[in-house]
């Protein structure tokens, strides 16, 4: 059976050729257009007359003029190489003063009670038009929704958290944990021994989406300890407000302590020595690595986050 698609036997390179030969009517103009020796475009138009089965240019009292066929060919075969050359352009450059995307950021209320108002107004000034969703984060974003292009970015994940094999991730901030406890407390003092520390009540939190036992615990489960539990919260918030009105501890980082003492009757507390210092990250997903928009984000992300902790 004969081969139905001609493009098997055709070589797309000769088409440039091709498009300037009928333009010029001259070998040698074609070749100095292209950067060609003139032997190289002989060759190439022998190779086009045997492909297309026409003689393509003829030599006439007027010069070299083209065929009819090769004056029906031409429109098409410019149209095509147009074609060609829009699609592997490559996209303008991400400008952030003119776009109007919408990123979507899957999070956790560190990132969005700490850093995300901050964010937005540095961001806002610079760039209008943009337009930013938050999302929990969840097994489903990691597995499916990055690469899908439903999430742009993953921020705040633990640095230890099991990730999919395709994923990337990047350092973000490295906190230290301190403790929060209620003004009113007369129980704890400015600090906690590793023996007070795990007698005290104490609100933990629960790690929705990331699939690893909250840092403190890891940290005592690591020494033959437990903490006594008094709950579990959600967030950082309902559990910094949980601890105001109780005899309490909540373990949490630095900086996200220091807010809360600002908003709510809480104060500072030394936690016992040792406490780890937990490193968050970005994730995304390597299909994108080179979106100038993603990059973007991930580079403002990282200076909101350096200007926070001065390193």
């Amino acid at each position: 059976m004969a081969d139905m698609n001609p493009l098997r036997k055709f070589d797309l390179n000769l088409l440039v050729v091709f498009e300037t030969l009928i333009v010029e009517r001259h070998v040698t103009r074609t070749a100095e257009r292209l950067y060609l020796s003139q032997p190289a475009v002989s060759h190439a138009l022998r190779r086009l007359r045997e492909a297309l089965d026409d003689p393509l240019l003829v030599k006439t009292e007027r010069g070299m003029q083209p065929t009819p066929r090769a004056l029906e060919l031409l429109p098409g075969v410019q149209q095509a190489l147009k074609l060609i050359d829009r699609t592997l352009t490559p996209p303008p450059a991400f400008d952030p003063a003119t776009s109007r995307r919408r990123f979507v950021i899957a999070t956790n209320d560190y990132f969005e009670e700490l850093l995300y108002p901050g964010f937005l107004a540095s961001v806002q000034p610079r760039a209008p038009h943009l337009e930013f969703a938050i999302e929990v984060i969840s097994q489903s974003v990691l597995c499916k929704g990055l690469e899908n292009r439903e999430v742009d970015l993953v921020v705040g994940l633990e640095a230890d958290t099991e990730l999919p094999s395709t994923l990337m991730s990047e350092p973000w901030i490295r906190e230290e944990l301190v403790c929060l406890v209620a003004r009113s407390n007369r129980v704890v003092g400015d600090s906690l021994s590793l023996e007070d520390f795990v007698r005290q009540p104490q609100i933990g939190l629960s790690q929705v989406g990331a699939g690893n036992p909250e840092w403190v615990d890891q940290w005592l489960s690591a020494q033959g300890l437990e903490r006594r539990l008094l709950s579990r919260s959600l967030n950082y918030m309902a559990a910094a407000r949980t601890v105001a009105l109780t005899d309490a501890v909540l373990t949490l980082p630095r900086e996200l302590a220091m807010l809360f003492c600002t908003l709510l009757p809480l104060r500072l507390v030394q936690p016992p020595a040792g406490m780890p210092r937990p490193e968050m990250t970005l994730v995304h997903h390597p299909l994108y690595e080179r979106d100038g928009a993603i990059r973007w984000l991930r580079a403002e992300l990282q200076d909101c986050a350096q200007n926070m902790t001065g390193s």
